[in-house]
């Protein structure tokens, strides 16, 4: 055992590796693993024997009842080999079990006294809380007396196999099966022998409903359990709280560590992404060269990437040129193609938009950039609809019908796409989608989320939950979908779309929006930048993540020859 301690730095590097460690704790120790036998013990035989001796005595002495002999262990009943000196027998054997019950609650006089009345939500894994009700004396008549030293456990429901051992004396409810041990069996040892994960397979396996497990008492106490004589039992009882004491204290320094980690990582995302930070180049570039520092998981590399598309947005991850056409001449040019439009009755004409205040602006833009309304750079802005009779009308093949599970950031996800007829999707002919638009969901707890169509993309409809964004000038989609996927734009869907549920995002506001737009040449700029750097971490997180099973390997592997 003193190799677990010579190895924690390496085997236990995640929280789940401890909680890992003392489910094999739990496990070796339950198969007279954990500490080393002593000959000179009394063998579990001569113990088991005065046990049964002890209850013969408390039914004579009619404190217990004469019950039904459990059936004897057979070769098939043995689920693992033991120790020289330990024997198979059923949990029941081995002490008093039984159900508890509820006092009538017509009778008020029941409750409210000083035995402890326990119901499955007062059980944890950090002890059992006293404190919540009680009986009487005239209502733990009508109960069950529950001695210090035994265990609780919950026989019913989801969280079937919970379990604590008392220190005092109470009572509890029909929803929770409980165990005394005789002849001084520790009622710790009974505890931890019900938290391994043999007892907990061996409950669900008994256990009948599988949308309310329960497990009847004759089944339950008919568990084969590993008694080891009592002086072992003291031992591994004393070993696995050390060893969880050793677990809890490293749980809790990787706890520390990852705070601050999580901690130091937004201090530093949190300044590159302020718009009044003038060396945020300089952030950026000390948080690509130390990523293997900075980004140690998925959280990390994706604050890393929204940083990105924050300057990007800024005009601080390219350098401007003046000698390149200012945006305001593109904004010009795409009002002069709308109006073109309009007179030639492509697309109908709409109310004009008011102009950008200055205390709209959330940021100073770089020379030649402009802030333009989303929907002065548009032809279309709309949302879909769900066909009469819904998924009635859904088809196996025909034409894709889009729903907000299909739209992501990274692209279209038509796994499993709905389909609609032709016949349907010309009804909804002002929802149909085109190659190159940008399809952004406004409802939900995927608001926001946004795709950008392939250019060689045939046809397809949307539902009420998506919106078409169409542009004026196409060639600009690539920068709007950053910018639509960019922190500055998700913020501003966070705040003002409709109540705190997120009912939806209407097109009279989307319409509002406004963009950061740069000159043409800047915006092919950025986007290769952009997408150079997404390419590094996507590298980086292939690494991260084969450095987890990696070191999941490791780590299992460690963990299990520690405990040999």
């Amino acid at each position: 055992m003193t190799a677990l301690l010579d190895h924690f730095h390496e085997a236990i590097t995640t929280p789940d590796d401890v909680e890992k460690l003392k489910k094999l704790i739990l496990q070796h120790a339950m198969q007279g693993k954990l500490v080393e036998q002593d000959p000179n013990d009394e063998p579990a035989s001569k113990l088991f024997k005065r046990i049964e001796k002890e209850k013969q005595k408390l039914i004579k002495e009619k404190i217990l009842k004469n019950s039904k002999p459990l059936p004897s262990i057979e070769e098939s009943d043995i689920p693992y080999q033991l120790p020289e000196g330990w024997i198979w027998v059923r949990l029941g054997d081995i002490g008093i079990t039984q159900t508890g019950a509820t006092p009538s609650t017509s009778k008020p006089e029941y409750f409210g006294g000083e035995y402890p009345f326990i119901t499955p939500a007062d059980i944890s894994e950090n002890g059992i809380d006293y404190y919540q009700r009680s009986l009487s004396k005239v209502g733990i008549e009508y109960g069950r007396i529950v001695s210090e030293n035994s265990v609780l456990m919950v026989c019913i429901g989801g969280s079937i196999g919970k379990c604590y051992y008392t220190d005092r004396l109470c009572s509890c409810n029909q929803q929770i099966n409980t165990i005394t041990g005789l002849c001084s069996i520790s009622g710790k040892f009974l505890y931890y022998f019900m938290s391994s994960s043999y007892f907990y397979k061996s409950v669900i396996e008994n256990a009948t409903g599988s949308a309310t497990p329960i497990i009847n008492k004759n089944k339950w106490e008919s568990i084969a359990f590993p008694l080891p004589p009592l002086e072992e039992q003291n031992r591994i009882v004393k070993k696995i709280e050390e060893l969880f004491k050793q677990s809890d204290e490293l749980l809790s320094k990787l706890i520390k560590m990852q705070a601050k980690s999580v901690l130091l990582n937004k201090i530093i995302f949190t300044k590159l992404q302020d718009h009044s930070n003038y060396e945020r180049m300089k952030d950026l570039r000390f948080a690509i060269e130390n990523m293997e520092h900075l980004c140690n998981d998925k959280d990390s590399i994706n604050q890393l990437r929204k940083t990105i598309l924050s300057l990007a947005v800024q005009g601080k991850l390219e350098v401007q040129n003046v000698n390149e056409e200012p945006a305001s001449v593109l904004v010009e040019k795409i009002k002069q193609e709308k109006e073109r439009m309009i007179s030639e009755k492509i697309i109908k004409k709409e109310k004009p938009l008011q102009p950008i205040t200055a205390e709209e602006v959330p940021f100073l833009l770089p020379n030649g950039w402009e802030w333009v309304r989303l929907g002065e750079i548009t032809m279309k802005l709309g949302a879909g609809k769900t066909p009469l009779g819904g998924e009635k009308n859904y088809v196996q093949e025909g034409i894709k019908f889009i729903r907000s599970q299909n739209v992501w950031n990274s692209g279209l996800l038509l796994d499993g796409v709905a389909h609609i007829t032709a016949e349907t999707n010309e009804s909804m002919k002002g929802s149909i989608v085109q190659a190159k638009d940008i399809l952004l969901n406004i409802t939900g707890a995927s608001i926001g989320r946004s795709s950008l169509v392939p250019d060689d993309f045939d046809i397809a409809n949307v539902n009420q939950h998506v919106a078409i964004i169409r542009l004026v000038d196409d060639s600009i989609r690539h920068y709007i979908h950053t910018c639509i996927i960019s922190p500055y734009f998700q913020n501003e869907v966070m705040r003002v779309q409709v109540g705190a549920s997120r009912e939806g995002l209407s097109m009279t506001k989307l319409a509002k929006f406004i963009i950061p737009l740069p000159p043409v040449e800047e915006q092919v700029r950025i986007m290769d930048k952009v997408q150079s750097l997404f390419c590094l971490i996507d590298q980086y997180e292939n690494k991260i993540v084969l450095k987890e099973k990696s070191t999941k390997t490791l780590s299992d592997s460690l963990i299990e020859s520690i405990l040999m």
